[in-house]
């Protein structure tokens, strides 16, 4: 009687273990979907890395053609007006103020092109923005 009840109290893990595992496949998968964007060539810049990254940033990127995404929503390879773009930020900023907002400007893009952009989200109510670049070669 006594050898019965000890091995009803093992727990057999290899049910867990494969679960496990199809988790970390499923995670593999999708993390390199997460952040999506519009392809653009940044400028290379030496520039030390943002600190606080624990929420999902909005990224407004600006192609070569200086069409505006915003990675929100469910089609994010669609060109937004700004003014849309700042009805979008300005709606996401009410709900989570502490949300951080980054540029990604293709370098072809005119100064003051990107310039109008932060202008237009900080209007929304970021109170900083972010600029997104490329390490230099060769550091």
């Amino acid at each position: 009687m006594m050898r019965r009840r000890r091995l009803l109290a093992e727990i057999n893990v290899v049910p867990y273990i494969d679960v496990m595992l199809v988790l970390l496949v499923i995670f593999m998968v999708t993390a390199p979907m997460l952040m999506q964007g519009v392809e653009v060539d940044l400028p290379d810049a030496d520039a030390a890395p943002v600190k606080d990254q624990d929420a999902e940033p909005l990224i407004v990127s600006i192609n070569d053609r200086g069409q505006l995404f915003l990675n929100l929503g469910a089609n994010e390879k669609q060109a937004l007006e700004l003014a849309t773009i700042r009805q979008r930020v300005a709606a996401v900023l009410r709900r989570t103020p502490d949300k951080p907002v980054l540029v990604w400007g293709d370098q072809q893009v005119a100064y003051g092109d990107v310039v109008v952009v932060m202008t237009a989200l900080q209007e929304a109510g970021a109170p900083k923005v972010g600029l997104v670049t490329e390490s230099p070669a060769g550091n």
